[in-house]
């Protein structure tokens, strides 16, 4: 990972850059090879085709808006590849979570996020969110850069329900790699 290249810049893309590095750097730690892995405002769709070339069966999410860029840009990048195909599907923070992504049906190895910590107002239907898709096993990633002291109590929130560890950081810039699990009873 290049902490100089990533600690200069700012915003979603360098985060997505900066997660998509980690990941490729720690393939043995975090095998993705056949993995289940579900991202999470997924923006340009960048981690999820990362994900995906890694050998992943990737589920990319976002809101409705975002979806025809994402599919586009998943479809172009994946095509003529040897790899699993990504589903691009919608995902409301807090809405429908059950009704779309039935506990019965849909694990995920792993939860990927980067730079989903920015509406203020969605915070809780974020961390509900996160709650919702980490099961025992499940493996949450999250990538920010900690602007605001709502990022810092968002980091708290989540601290008090999983077990985090700071994966990397880049001081200068105010970035955290966090890698999360569900507390074992």
């Amino acid at each position: 990972m290049q902490e100089e290249a990533s600690a200069s810049s700012s915003g979603g893309a360098v985060l997505a850059l900066a997660l998509s590095q980690y990941l490729e750097s720690n393939q043995e730690q975090f095998n993705l090879k056949d993995k289940k892995v579900l991202e999470i405002g997924a923006g340009t769709g960048l981690v999820s085709i990362v994900a995906c070339i890694l050998g992943a069966y990737v589920t990319a999410t976002d809101l409705p808006e975002v979806l025809e860029n994402l599919s586009y840009n998943i479809s172009r990048n994946t095509q003529n590849m040897n790899m699993h195909k990504p589903e691009v599907r919608k995902l409301i923070w807090g809405e429908g979570l059950n009704e779309d992504f039935p506990v019965s049906t849909y694990h995920y190895d792993f939860i990927l996020a980067t730079d989903v910590v920015y509406h203020h107002t969605a915070l809780d239907s974020l961390l509900a969110t996160m709650v919702y898709f980490c099961k025992p096993g499940t493996v949450l990633l999250w990538a920010n850069k900690f602007r605001f002291s709502t990022d810092y109590e968002f980091l708290e929130k989540l601290c008090n329900i999983f077990n985090v560890t700071i994966l990397a950081e880049f001081p200068e810039s105010n970035v955290k790699l966090l890698k999360a699990t569900v507390r074992e009873n």
